[in-house]
């Protein structure tokens, strides 16, 4: 991957590397009951939120993958986060990943900004494959997925425990090209 962090943009946001101050902002969404309703992680103070600071950037240090803080291009506001992980340079293949602080649903920044996380993706990263796995509950999610031109590609039927029940995870995918 490039050494120099790559800045998306699109007509109101802007993709940028995290920094420092957004630990709150990170925090504010990561131990929100609606986000991590579906997230596979939360955090219950911003000392332990510190750890996914440091996720973030050992994700670009080891070249597994990328993830950029989603602004406000108007005035810079943190809106969310997003990128790619698990990225196999082999298979030439990531995992998507997606959130927002609840103020910013239904305004249609998912759909705007995922699509500059497949331009690089498949442009600057030579991926051809980018997946997506959700929780089969999580509606609002599926809904951007199709509307964002994924594949459903099948569920896996109680695969992960969470909360102490098990849940079953729908399988999507975006290929290069299509």
């Amino acid at each position: 991957m490039n050494k120099k962090f790559p800045i998306l943009e699109s007509e109101r946001v802007i993709l940028r590397q995290f920094v420092d101050s957004d630990l709150e902002s990170v925090f504010k969404g990561l131990s929100h009951p609606d986000i991590i309703k579906y997230y596979g992680i939360s955090f219950d103070s911003l000392e332990a939120t510190k750890e996914q600071m440091i996720w973030f950037a050992d994700l670009e240090k080891n070249e597994n993958g990328i993830w950029w803080a989603v602004c406000s291009k108007d005035d810079g506001r943190f809106l969310g986060a997003g990128g790619l992980n698990d990225l196999s340079k082999e298979n030439k293949k990531a995992e998507i990943g997606f959130w927002l602080l609840p103020e910013n649903w239904g305004k249609g920044f998912m759909t705007e900004t995922m699509p500059l996380i497949f331009n690089y993706a498949f442009d600057s990263i030579g991926l051809h494959r980018i997946e997506g796995f959700v929780e089969t509950e999580n509606v609002n999610c599926k809904k951007a997925l199709a509307k964002l031109k994924f594949n459903l590609e099948g569920t896996m039927q109680d695969c992960e425990v969470k909360n102490g029940e098990f849940i079953s995870l729908d399988i999507y995918s975006k290929i290069a090209n299509k």
